[in-house]
């Protein structure tokens, strides 16, 4: 289907209203059974216009969902979806998150990218990511739903803006071509206990394979990735639930630890 402007923007607002009060609602798609992707990512980006014009928020990178097999099993997709990441979101390692504006979080472990060269265009290749790259970091991304329950179909968490809440990054910068980001393993740790394991290759085969995905997907919309942006390259660990006086730690090979706390 095709939504007009003005539901584009009704539905945005719905889920910029639903986050900044703390209050889920029912999936987009029961109003909207027709609802697309390229409709979702619609109202995705007047969500994040809503963002910038309310609170002043930057645009500082993106993040990837939805990498993994099981993951597009359980959406009966073939590709992944993404989502933007403002500077509102983005904490230091060690950060203490305060739980009271979130409604149901979770943590993954992520490999983030911070690129020193822009990256557009519709070729865009694992090379070209892996050359644009200025360092690779230890990232814990936690994501949110403003749907009541994750009762979430493929389209709702695009609208949603991909699940985005935090991100953490943590204080090792290691340069790409340093090392083999498919064997990259981690643990992911809550409160001393092992939760979750993973590797880069989670990440559609390669984390910078995902990256590149990313920007392709976004020059479908003549759009591309900054110089200086964060990017999240997709989950390499499940997303367990987190809640208040929890302790996260997620520890990469050879990347190092990254770690949080809520509050």
């Amino acid at each position: 289907m095709r939504l007009a402007e003005h539901e584009v923007r009704a539905l945005a607002e719905q889920l910029w209203s639903r986050e900044k009060d703390g209050r889920p609602g029912p999936p987009l798609i029961r109003a909207y059974p027709g609802l697309d992707v390229d409709d979702a990512y619609r109202v995705q980006r007047e969500g994040i216009a809503l963002r910038r014009g309310e609170s002043g928020a930057l645009v500082v990178g993106h993040k990837i969902g939805a990498t993994s097999l099981v993951v597009q099993d359980l959406f009966g997709v073939e590709t992944p979806d993404f989502g933007h990441l403002t500077d509102d979101m983005v904490v230091d390692d060690n950060a203490r998150i305060d739980t009271t504006p979130l409604i149901a979080p979770r943590v993954e472990a992520e490999i983030a990218f911070l690129l020193g060269a822009s990256l557009r265009g519709p070729k865009i290749s694992v090379r070209d990511v892996l050359t644009a790259t200025h360092a690779v970091v230890p990232a814990l991304e936690i994501i949110d739903t403003r749907i009541t329950d994750w009762d979430i179909a493929f389209v709702d968490t695009v609208a949603d803006n991909g699940s985005a809440a935090k991100v953490v990054l943590g204080e090792r910068f290691v340069r790409p071509d340093a090392l083999d980001l498919r064997t990259v393993g981690v643990f992911l740790e809550i409160n001393g206990v092992v939760r979750e394991t993973g590797a880069g290759a989670a990440s559609l085969g390669h984390p910078a394979h995902a990256v590149a995905w990313l920007a392709r997907a976004l020059a479908r919309y003549d759009e591309g990735l900054d110089k200086g942006h964060i990017i999240l390259s997709g989950s390499l660990t499940g997303a367990p639930p987190v809640a208040p006086g929890d302790r996260v730690t997620a520890c990469f090979d050879r990347l190092g630890p990254v770690r949080c706390s809520f509050g």
